[in-house]
């Protein structure tokens, strides 16, 4: 029986992983701190408890096993890497989309932000000057393939799902179950940021076992086919746990109370491109964006995180109604002063071709 290490595995990715990889025949074992257990992974999966941050204790905890497959989620990588170098022949490592140069500052790119969609061979951050964590996110990426030359690299989008540790949903959520009526959104809510559900991640890299041959030396985007606004991500929400919101925009240079719920707080679209995974591993979505956020708002009513507890504080989310009304009621005021001065009749909207209604050479009745 071929065996595996996934390294973390009860993150929200974790779990599918594992399941994943029994039903293709593996032994499966998790190699983690062991700060928190979660019950879906099943009883057969042996436990590593160690800390995955220090060459040292990587070592310590992993000795001289040898793998078929290394799925490394978590930890230090490039450290988990180097310990595995010669013990399995196929190393898989998550790394993430802030590897790109724009993601975290827009304004390094000109014109100003990340292209629609970003493909793998987009600009990434070349120096620690830059951004000291995109770039220790690249130079993870090129350490892996350097010691595993037929190694995967996944660049993960924001994950959502079970068992994240900042749920964008829950800023959602919360408003909902607090028997909020509206929610202040960041610039309309119309910014679009791939997100992954846990399920479809987890596919995609499981492809990867699949193809090996395929995939080995690639580095992937990776996320939902399906990408849903910030606006269409609460309407989705609202319609399940059947509790409307009105939905208020709110400019960004005033709009932290808001920010959370973003993730990051940035308006610049940062869309992946899939191109790659769905033709050289025929990567397609197994839960469709809708049903997996609705299964994960479900999931976080059952779970609620503690109020004010370390979710809400990653989040950064303050959960202030008070100044979120007093904001409401300056921006309804606005509106409404900008409305009176921008009132004027609109003419309606004509096609701009001439439509003649007689042969000939003749302007047609709209003077076209």
């Amino acid at each position: 029986m071929p065996n595996a290490l996934i390294v973390g595995g009860t993150g929200p990715s974790g779990p599918f992983l594992a399941n994943g990889l029994i039903a293709r025949g593996f032994k499966v074992t998790i190699f983690h701190r062991g700060t928190h257990e979660i019950p879906e992974i099943v009883p057969e999966v042996e436990h590593i408890h160690g800390d995955p941050h220090f060459r040292e204790t990587i070592e310590s905890a992993v000795g001289g096993r040898t793998y078929d497959v290394v799925i490394a989620t978590y930890g230090r990588i490039r450290f988990i890497a180097e310990a595995f170098a010669g013990k399995t022949p196929l190393f898989i490592a998550i790394g993430g989309v802030p590897s790109y140069r724009g993601f975290f500052d827009p304004k390094a790119l000109f014109p100003t932000g990340m292209i629609t969609p970003v493909p793998e061979d987009a600009p990434t951050v070349a120096t620690e000057q830059e951004h000291r964590f995109s770039w220790l996110i690249k130079n993870t990426e090129d350490a892996v393939l350097e010691t595993h030359p037929n190694g995967v690299v996944y660049r993960y989008p924001y994950v959502y799902g079970p068992y994240q540790l900042v749920p964008r949903e829950w800023c959602i959520i919360r408003r909902i179950l607090d028997g909020r009526r509206t929610i202040l959104l960041p610039e309309a809510g119309l910014s679009l940021m791939t997100h992954g559900y846990a399920e479809n991640l987890a596919h995609a890299v499981l492809l990867a076992v699949d193809k090996p041959k395929a995939a080995a030396g690639q580095i992937y985007n990776c996320g939902d086919e399906e990408q849903l606004s910030l606006r269409q991500v609460v309407e989705v929400i609202c319609k399940e746990l059947n509790h409307p919101l009105e939905m208020i925009s709110i400019p960004d240079d005033f709009g932290s109370p808001a920010r959370a719920i973003s993730i990051g707080g940035s308006l610049n679209h940062s869309l992946m491109d899939l191109y790659k995974i769905k033709t050289q591993l025929g990567y397609r979505d197994v839960v469709s964006a809708v049903d997996a956020i609705a299964k994960t708002s479900h999931w976080y009513v059952e779970h609620r995180p503690e109020p004010g507890g370390d979710i809400e504080t990653r989040l950064q989310d303050p959960f202030d109604y008070a100044a979120e009304d007093k904001l409401i009621e300056i921006l309804r005021d606005a509106r409404e002063k900008a409305r009176a001065v921008a009132a004027r009749e609109v003419a309606p909207i004509a096609h701009p071709y001439p439509h003649p209604k007689e042969p000939g050479l003749q302007r047609d009745h709209r003077n076209r």
